[in-house]
């Protein structure tokens, strides 16, 4: 199976940015976490971060091309504003996993609004960096449910 890690904008400011909320962990360590349980699933990874909405939606129509069968996606702050990546995720029909790293019902009002959600399969939230592990698990789940 192969499974698109895509993650929007700040996320590569993991370890920098509001600790406390986000963790000490950098982005590069969020994607050796990643790499070492894929290898264990015997996953194939690829990963995108971008701080550019159009990226992320050019990120996941090249995934429909590139015949990914799964994609963990932190759309962060284009959670709460991003139709064109909700739009995207649809159009592609990829099983999508919504990820979160905080728990966004406990946030600020607007971040409870997730246009992407419609979108996905399920959505993963308020776990940490264990979150991708999570929802790497119901990709691998819902791929193997598909087959049988």
């Amino acid at each position: 199976m192969k499974i698109l890690v895509l993650n929007g904008p700040n996320i590569n400011f993991l370890g920098i940015r509001e600790p406390e909320i986000y963790g000490k962990e950098n982005y590069e360590q969020l994607c050796n976490i990643i790499k070492k349980y894929a290898k264990k699933l015997g996953v194939e990874t690829e990963f995108c971060q971008s701080n550019h909405e159009g990226d992320l939606v050019d990120a996941i129509q090249k995934a429909y091309f590139d015949k990914i069968e799964g994609i963990i996606f932190n759309p962060a702050a284009y959670t709460h504003t991003s139709v064109a990546i909700a739009d995207a995720v649809k159009a592609v029909g990829i099983p999508t996993v919504e990820v979160h790293i905080s728990d966004i019902s406990l946030r600020e009002s607007f971040r409870q609004i997730s246009y992407v959600r419609a979108a996905c399969v399920e959505t993963v939230s308020g776990e940490g960096l264990n979150g991708y592990l999570h929802a790497m698990d119901i990709l691998v789940e819902y791929n193997n449910r598909k087959k049988v």
